[in-house]
């Protein structure tokens, strides 16, 4: 249903409160009207913590693709060239000593036989052995892991739920920009509702304000009357200009929210369901399998197993297969085999770091239940919320029907001399009251909705409630 509001405004009084805005906006920058969908399609595209949360999820991600070949083989070639000078110094002092010895066994007289005297020469005391030269070599290796005790499988699995966590971060951040854009939107939307009203009861009071001056000049109405009615012209048009510069601060805050360099005017209205959304036990359910806070806990409970296989990874042997093959012709050098090892002996105690990791998973445990209880709780609070939101806004349009009437019949009673001009003025403020009134409570409502969602992780229906809303506040 569309309301119908008993005085007859009109909105281009609205059109007058965008104007003025727009005089503080830069030279040569149009208003920019705008539906929620594209505010978000915008707000998406220039959202500084949206593409910072996007950045970390892509980050996570392609560390996980770049481990996928964790634990195959790892083939290397090698290669140097080189030059070399080699001095090797020998002592001679013990040659030259048992020379001297054999000259002397020489030199021993015969019996009988005449000896012809032998000199032995000395050689030097040291000999220096110089060797220069240069060479390549080069030279391919292969290590290949065949068992580390599953601590490759725990690397991986680490760095998956480490994108995990990211991708939650990611989700939570939409969800939360969702909200805050609703809160900006729908607040400009109201904000610049109100400035609407006051500035067209303004311009009824000063109207019947001139007709009060007119009726004092002709001894109509008192003096006191004639006061009165200056001091209800003076409190609108300060509730008008109140209105007017919360209307501009409301659209700055969107414009900047959305990233737009001109003025930005709401185009989707402010919607209110006449019949109450799912049970509470719908918004139950979805909240235990979408809302990312959920998904960030088992993400740090899958890295605290994934550290806790690790540890036990490194009390197992490994076994792993090498090899290396010279890049030579003819007869080159080469290896292979199969190597194993096994840590007899480690200064880090493996059992207490064994326990810390348990209880790390156990810390994961424990928060996830009570964060299972914290959203269960939140989501009943805001279902709670937008309930009470709904009925409020119903319950104000008896409300809203006696204000108009009461319009109507001041206006007859001023006509017939029933009504002074100050309850006209009293009833036209009052009308605007209920009507401001009516519209808070449906942005109430929609940001209850917009925290609804929020807290089931289901923010992106938000359009889909909206248009399926069959009263709008136009």
């Amino acid at each position: 249903m569309r309301l119908a509001f008993g005085m007859r405004l009109g909105w281009l009084c609205l059109g007058a409160v965008w104007g003025g805005l727009a005089l503080a906006q830069p030279a040569g920058s149009a208003p920019l009207p705008m539906g929620f969908e594209t505010a978000w399609e915008q707000l998406r595209a220039h959202s500084g913590k949206l593409a910072a949360a996007q950045s970390a999820l892509q980050g996570k991600q392609l560390q996980a693709e770049g481990l996928q070949g964790l634990g195959g083989p790892s083939v290397a070639v090698s290669a140097a060239t080189y030059s070399y000078n080699a001095n090797l110094t020998l002592d001679l002092d013990p040659i030259n000593q048992r020379l001297a010895q054999l000259g002397q066994q020489f030199q021993a007289p015969m019996a009988g036989v005449p000896v012809t005297p032998v000199t032995v020469g000395s050689l030097p005391q040291s000999y220096t052995y110089n060797h220069h030269g240069s060479g390549n070599t080069a030279s391919v290796s292969l290590m290949w892991p065949l068992y580390v005790g599953g601590a490759t499988q725990a690397a991986r699995a680490l760095v998956a739920a480490q994108g995990d966590e990211a991708q939650a971060d990611a989700q939570r951040t939409g969800h939360e920009l969702m909200t805050l854009l609703v809160q900006r939107y729908f607040g400009a939307q109201l904000a610049a509702r109100a400035a609407s009203l006051r500035q067209a009861a303004y311009g009824n009071v000063q109207e019947h304000d001139r007709a009060v001056e007119k009726m004092l000049a002709a001894g109509v109405v008192s003096r006191v009357e004639r006061l009165q009615a200056r001091a209800a012209v003076e409190d609108a048009r300060r509730n008008a200009l109140k209105a007017q510069d919360d209307a501009e601060l409301s659209s700055i805050a969107l414009a900047r929210t959305v990233g737009a360099s001109a003025q930005v005017i709401p185009q989707s209205p402010l919607f209110v369901w006449s019949t109450p959304v799912q049970p509470m036990d719908y918004f139950l359910q979805a909240a235990l399998q979408h809302h990312p806070g959920l998904a960030k806990v088992a993400a740090k409970k899958a890295q605290a197993e994934s550290l806790h296989a690790g540890e036990e990874g490194l009390r197992k042997p490994q076994v792993f297969a090498f090899g290396q093959h010279a890049l030579t012709s003819g007869n080159p050098d080469w290896v292979a085999g199969v190597g194993a090892r096994w840590t007899l002996y480690d200064p880090v105690d493996r059992d207490k770091m064994a326990a810390a990791s348990q209880q790390q998973i156990a810390q994961a445990e424990h928060t996830d239940a009570q964060a299972r209880n914290d959203i269960a709780l939140l989501v009943e609070r805001n279902w709670r919320v937008l309930e009470q939101a709904r009925r409020q806004f119903l319950s104000m349009q008896p409300g809203a029907e006696v204000a108009d009437e009461v319009l109507r019949l001041r206006k007859a009673g001023l006509r017939e001399g029933t009504s002074t001009a100050v309850d006209l003025m009293d009833a036209e403020m009052y009308v605007v009251k209920v009507q401001t009134e009516r519209a808070q409570a449906a942005y109430d409502y929609v940001v209850a909705l917009a925290s609804l969602l929020e807290g089931c992780g289901l923010s992106e229906e938000f359009a889909a409630y909206m248009a399926r809303a069959d009263v709008k506040v136009e």
